[in-house]
């Protein structure tokens, strides 16, 4: 039951996207939404209204979200992405490193756990790579023990997200 006040770490532009979508759901989307509940009421009997139903879910996941957002805000703390050492990785600095083992390389932006998205290049502060990196300066080599063995990985650059 911990996890109730965990601070919900975000970037300066993680925390202005989540504000940014609850505008567009409390504003746009919940009138969009009334408006064809309206329209579904009008059409008569709701109890096979498919129009009506599909628009109560709308209703619903809509709402779902709001809380979800309302409350990643309430306990949001906003990284100040300034107070990382200069030249090394911090909360908010895109990292381009090189797996040692394969050679791939890779860019990732290193974000607070809520804002993380592999999908988008981001990943946590809190995840085994994301640990790592931090601190490290472009040229050292870090090292995770995952269940697949000890990866190294080698950081080639270092671009500060609040100075670009």
């Amino acid at each position: 039951m911990g996890e109730e006040n965990k601070k919900n770490l975000l970037t300066k532009e993680g925390f202005k996207k989540y504000e940014d979508e609850l505008k567009e759901l409390t504003v746009h989307r919940r009138h969009e939404v009334a408006e064809k509940l309206k329209e579904a009421r009008a059409q008569g009997d709701l109890s096979e209204n498919a129009e009506y139903d599909a628009a109560k879910d709308e209703q619903s996941e809509i709402e779902n979200r709001i809380k979800v957002i309302e409350e990643i805000l309430k306990n949001a703390e906003v990284v100040d992405e300034t107070e990382y050492e200069e030249g090394k990785v911090g909360i908010g600095s895109v990292v381009k490193i090189r797996d040692v083992g394969t050679k791939e390389e890779i860019e990732y932006k290193i974000v607070g756990s809520t804002e993380a998205s592999i999908l988008s290049g981001s990943i946590s502060n809190e995840s085994p790579l994301g640990k790592a990196l931090l601190g490290h300066e472009a040229g050292e080599t870090v090292k995770i023990n995952a269940p697949v063995g000890m990866l190294k990985y080698k950081i080639l650059k270092i671009t500060d997200s609040a100075k670009s």
